[in-house]
């Protein structure tokens, strides 16, 4: 194993992140070496409990939330490894203490609360950076933290109805729909771990913490390029188009053989058309006068659609993908999850990683999609026990005594395990 050091190490980040947007901004950071101290809720990771039974909901290794829930709950193990764990009730008066303690020795702290709650815990950008001037502090509230949208809370799924991408998203004979994916989430992780890479390089240069509000609605309408710009130059709003582009043609997902299977092909040029007129055994289309030009050919996809889906539609994906790409033509299967995580090229190139997860096992999780030629981490730490590194943080890093740490724990402000009686 390279003794280099990774590209983040030395830098310590806070993270009270919850849901996605926000943990995922973390989880590149402690992937590229930070050193992450998870603030959790005493409470437990997404656990209830009602009347002395756990209600959990949420993704366990063969469907089993089992005896520990908060340690197997899959989604939350994957955006949460690389981490420390410190479980500790903020609402607690000895906790905010702590929770400047840890400031004072900290790079970043990132939240993706609603834009009152630090402030409301006293812990505002006004009250860490008086303590830590060198702090950055990433705050990731749906609306942003200022404007008359500030205190409203929402999640992925409706950020992408407030970013206009929902109203473009579907069919022209149908309503708008959502994306599936909850797109917000991961784009606005990708910004908030961008934005705290350039607040780095900035302090480093200047010396100066700084505060980074990010919009998690923002973030997604910023990536809508050729719509808004559209509209601001024609007044005209575009239209749905489902699986088609505005200007290219053939431009769809075609059924393959089998139950639920397709393929999707893009054509661009003329010279790719021509390819794939060769590649389906019609050369002769490539001639025809309703498909001779990009504009004609717009203009007739449905039965150009037809015509692709009737070859298609006799072979296997991975087939059509293979064979079209020979010959130049833009095309490549449409995955199902299981499928994706056995792909040839995804496993080719190590992105999938096995992390030996407590209470669960070794199970591949989706690694780093970057590669860098010095200074890659090269070891994968599991998501931590619930409040498993309480005494490393009071005592070793912050220097607390015993008596400290007991009275903490007898008043509840700091936990190992949930409430209640999970057994």
């Amino acid at each position: 194993m390279t003794t280099e050091k990774m590209v983040l190490e030395g830098i310590r980040v806070l993270d009270l992140t919850r849901a996605w947007a926000g943990p995922l901004a973390v989880r590149l950071l402690a992937d590229m070496g930070a050193q992450v101290i998870k603030i959790e809720r005493p409470t437990g990771r997404g656990v209830a409990v009602v009347s002395g039974k756990q209600r959990t909901g949420g993704v366990y290794p063969g469907g089993e939330p089992g005896a520990h829930p908060w340690q197997r709950e899959g989604i939350y193990n994957k955006f949460n490894r690389n981490r420390l764990s410190l479980a500790i009730n903020l609402t607690a008066p000895q906790a905010v203490a702590v929770f400047k303690d840890l400031a004072r020795v900290s790079d970043v702290v990132v939240d993706n609360f609603s834009a009152r709650v630090m402030d409301n815990l006293g812990l505002g950008y006004k009250v860490l950076s008086a303590i830590n001037p060198a702090l950055i502090q990433l705050q990731m509230p749906a609306f942003g933290m200022t404007g008359p949208y500030r205190h409203y809370v929402t999640g992925g799924s409706i950020s992408e109805t407030f970013a206009g991408l929902s109203w473009l998203m579907g069919y022209p004979d149908r309503g708008p729909l959502a994306s599936g994916a909850r797109i917000c989430d991961p784009i606005a992780g990708l910004m908030g771990c961008s934005a705290v890479l350039t607040a780095l390089r900035h302090r480093r240069r200047s010396g100066h913490g700084q505060h980074i509000d990010l919009s998690h609605g923002e973030a997604i309408t910023t990536f809508l390029g050729e719509a808004a710009v559209g509209y601001v130059m024609t007044g005209r709003l575009p239209e749905r188009l489902g699986n088609r582009h505005p200007t290219y043609a053939p431009h769809n997902i075609y059924r393959c053989r089998g139950e639920d299977s397709w393929v999707t092909i893009t054509v661009t040029t003329d010279e790719e058309w021509g390819a794939l007129c060769q590649a389906i055994g019609q050369p002769e289309l490539a001639r025809d006068e309703r498909f001779a030009e990009p504009p004609v050919r717009w203009q007739h996809q449905d039965e150009l659609d037809s015509i692709i889906e009737a070859w298609t539609s006799q072979r296997d994906h991975h087939e059509v993908m293979h064979h079209l790409q020979r010959q130049g033509v833009i095309a490549a299967a449409v995955l199902d999850i299981k499928e994706m995580l056995e792909d040839p090229q995804l496993q080719a190139r190590g992105f999938y990683v096995s992390v030996d997860q407590p209470g669960v096992g070794p199970l591949p999780y989706p690694g780093l999609p970057i590669k860098f030629s010095r200074g890659q981490r090269l070891r994968w730490d599991p998501c931590p026990d619930l409040g498993e590194h309480n005494r490393w943080a009071l005592q070793d890093l912050l220097g607390y005594g015993e008596e400290e740490v007991q009275e903490l724990e007898l008043a509840g402000t700091i936990v190992s395990r949930p409430p209640g009686n999970l057994e």
